[in-house]
């Protein structure tokens, strides 16, 4: 790999990354850019080149915290640096990689030296490195959330704390954070995508002759990087004075009142949670001021920084896509522009009339909203018969055929070609509203992932033991270590204060949290479940499963069984809003092969179990329990079931029987599973049917022993009562 960067003038496309990029180079007050999109959009590649662009900074010599000789950090940990000598070096890009420790991030003390030595040694981080550069994180939505709010925390306090058994350390750790993701992975919770200044939305482009450019300038870059770059040298020289010329006008741009009042309008009307948009916005307008080469804040300013600091902030569940409504964000501007006394304009009637349209143009036109909008938004302005022209009455008129039966919408549809089956297929219904659902836990405790479903050792939680290190000693459990130096001291000659300790005396501490899970969704789609009323419900009832998913940190994964076959709708991701976009496009009807979809679950977790052994799995089996296809359809389920049961996985039924007479067929096959039976009704964590108990089969509905894993159902709500025969561990009746 070539030591040369990539240059940044010569990516083609993506104005808005470079304009966010850009913007927190100029005031790195604006709190860092999350860069959202799909695969292979050069946003890695955007991101290094940038750090190239920095203007170099002054550093005292022997610093490892890089103080500014100019204004030292009077608590670096490496001294007060009184008379240091300085010299300049470019500004740091750390890359912080998807499996780093918290240790590597924040630093780590030597506690064996603090111990043995009483000496504080301590080795800075990759916070202390970043600290006046860039700090990048590739697949942030990827990192345990412990460690992005760690890094989220620096960023916005702009120092960095470590303490480590009654040993502090602190140092200055302000950097531009810079974040990519690919959302099919797994969106990050909103209280972290708050954390963000800015984010953008980027995404390849379709135009073949600008993808012919972008292979193009690589394939030249591949061949000589020196050669390439030389060729964009003069750019490169152009815009890092520009950058530079910014930064000194921004202490001299006025943010006045008037431009106050429409960014908190903005965020206002777009009901956005807290008062950080506010601030984010104030200073990414000005920003965009400075960048323009102005030293006042305008309209337009206000519309982009709105773009960039809004989007992600408007999400009021997880299934909620980032984005902002173009045209509120115009009509918010206007009216606001239309509310402002108009103190200034007095030079006649004819000026008046020249100033009139300035407001209502200013929105739309400077920043080229017009032109790369003008398509759905009609501008802004009169775009009556576009929106309600082709997309309106087709899609009112579509919306009520499903409900009324499956003959007019079903025929069109490929699929009886794709799965032949007696029963007519019904078009996919809306899921029902989602709901607060009980948590269901894997019992034991595992060593997964951090997360907040099942009961696991972790690096997180509250200690419960000591033992023998396992590798480098990390987590210190002193008293232990204490107790198993004491007795030998006498023998190792002990002829000072300092303990005379050897390698084997040293005991970590063993922490209990919880570990996120695998939810395996298995649902029935065949046509005994195609009732409208009763699929909306059931769709519902896994839609609230995805959001308590969701909240708990866990990967997901679909099967759907219907008609000869079962499929897997979902291969096992972290983005749960997949999930709920397939389940809200799934189709119902034909025969029920429950037995398959049993079978593929089986499959799905063995593959699943070499790929991350420490994850436990919990299988959701959403199904009123009938098998058809043949004559022994039910056995043959039951003896799939049997498979699932014999290798101990976790599983819950969700009953979706329903009417006067029940068969209780979901039952048998949650008792061949050993696992949960629950239904619709007793799923939510508020039901009268939902107090807490043991939602394992018990008596003569279990068979086997008591010693098989199984799923814990619990209530969420800390105020229910609580049951004899729970197990010890209570922190899984928090709140979903």
């Amino acid at each position: 790999m070539s030591d040369v960067r990539y240059p940044f003038t010569a990516i083609v496309g993506m104005a808005d990354l470079r304009l966010g990029l850009l913007l927190n180079a100029v005031s790195p007050a604006v709190g860092g850019v999350l860069v959202r999109g799909e695969k292979g959009t050069a946003k890695s590649t955007m991101v290094r080149a940038l750090a190239g662009l920095l203007p170099s900074i002054a550093t005292v010599d022997g610093c490892r915290f890089a103080c500014d000789p100019a204004a030292p950090d009077p608590q670096c940990p490496d001294g007060a640096h009184d008379g240091g000598t300085a010299s300049r070096r470019p500004a740091e890009l750390v890359e912080l990689p998807v499996g780093v420790s918290e240790d590597r991030i924040v630093g780590s003390l030597d506690l064996e030296r603090a111990l043995a030595e009483g000496v504080k040694a301590y080795e800075p981080g990759l916070l202390a490195r970043a600290h006046r550069g860039v700090l990048y994180i590739d697949e942030v939505n990827l990192l345990q959330d412990h460690v992005v709010d760690l890094l989220l925390d620096a960023a916005a306090m702009g120092r960095s704390y470590v303490e480590r058994e009654g040993v502090s350390v602190r140092h200055a750790a302000r950097f531009l954070l810079v974040g990519t993701m690919n959302p099919e992975e797994g969106e990050l919770r909103p209280q972290l995508l708050d954390r963000f200044g800015l984010t953008v939305e980027i995404a390849a482009t379709r135009e073949p002759a600008e993808r012919a450019e972008v292979v193009r300038r690589r394939l030249g870059y591949d061949a000589d990087p020196a050669a390439f770059a030389a060729r964009f040298a003069a750019d490169e020289r152009a815009l890092a004075a520009r950058i530079t010329a910014a930064r000194e006008l921004l202490p001299q741009v006025e943010l006045t009142d008037t431009a106050l009042r429409q960014i908190t309008a903005v965020c206002a009307a777009f009901e956005v949670d807290g008062l950080r948009a506010d601030i984010v916005m104030a200073r990414t307008a000005v920003a965009l001021a400075a960048w323009a080469g102005r030293t006042e804040v305008l309209a337009e300013d206000v519309r982009k920084a709105a773009q960039l600091a809004l989007p992600h902030r408007r999400r009021r569940n997880p299934f909620d896509a980032p984005g902002l409504d173009e045209e509120q964000l115009d009509r918010v501007l206007e009216e606001q522009a239309r509310q402002e006394p108009e103190p200034e304009p007095e030079p006649s009637a004819a000026g008046e009339s020249q100033d009139g349209p300035d407001p209502d143009d200013d929105p739309d036109g400077p920043d080229g909203g017009g032109p790369q909008d003008g398509g759905p938004d009609g501008g802004g302005g009169g775009g009556a018969p576009e929106p309600s022209g082709p997309d309106g009455p087709p899609v009112e008129a579509a919306d009520p055929a499903p409900g009324e039966g499956p003959g007019e919408d079903a025929a069109p549809q490929p699929v009886p070609a794709q799965h032949p089956s007696p029963a007519r297929e019904s078009a996919p219904v809306a899921a029902g509203d989602p709901y607060r659902t009980r948590l269901f836990a894997v019992d034991g405790t595992g060593r997964g992932a951090q997360g907040r479903r099942s009961p696991a050792e972790t690096d997180g939680g509250h200690t419960v033991r000591a033992r023998r290190p396992r590798g480098r000693l990390a987590r210190l459990h002193l008293s232990a270590t204490l107790r198993a130096a004491a007795p030998h001291q006498v023998a190792r000659g002990r002829s000072s204060r300092a303990l005379v300790l050897h390698k084997d005396d040293f005991r970590e501490q063993v922490r209990q949290g919880r570990e996120s899970n695998l939810v395996l969704f298995v649902v029935d789609a065949s046509g005994s479940m195609a009732a409208r009323q009763r699929m909306t419900a059931v769709k519902g009832a896994v839609l609230s499963l995805l959001m308590d998913a969701y909240q708990r940190r866990d990967k997901i994964g679909m099967i759907t069984f219907r008609g000869a076959s079962a499929e897997l709708a979902l291969p096992p991701t972290s983005s749960v809003e997949v999930g709920a976009a397939r389940l809200e496009s799934l189709p119902t009807g034909g025969r029920t092969p429950l037995a398959a979809g049993l079978l593929r679950a089986h499959e799905v977790l063995r593959v699943e179990r070499l790929r991350d052994p420490d994850r436990r799995p919990l299988v959701v089996v959403v199904t009123d329990g009938r098998a058809t296809g043949g004559r022994n359809a039910v056995a043959e389920s039951h003896r799939a079931a049997g498979l699932l049961a014999a290798q101990g996985v976790a599983s819950v039924v969700l009953d979706c029987e329903s009417g006067p007479v029940r068969l209780g067929l979901a039952g048998a096959l949650a008792a061949r599973l050993r696992a949960a039976s629950v239904t619709l009704d007793e799923l939510r964590a508020d039901g009268v049917a939902s107090l807490v108990r043991e939602s394992r089969p018990t008596g003569t509905n279990r068979p086997g022993g008591t010693n098989r894993p199984s799923a814990t159902s619990r209530q969420s709500s800390t105020n229910q009562p609580s049951s004899t025969n729970r197990p010890s561990t209570t922190a899984s009746r928090k709140a979903a």
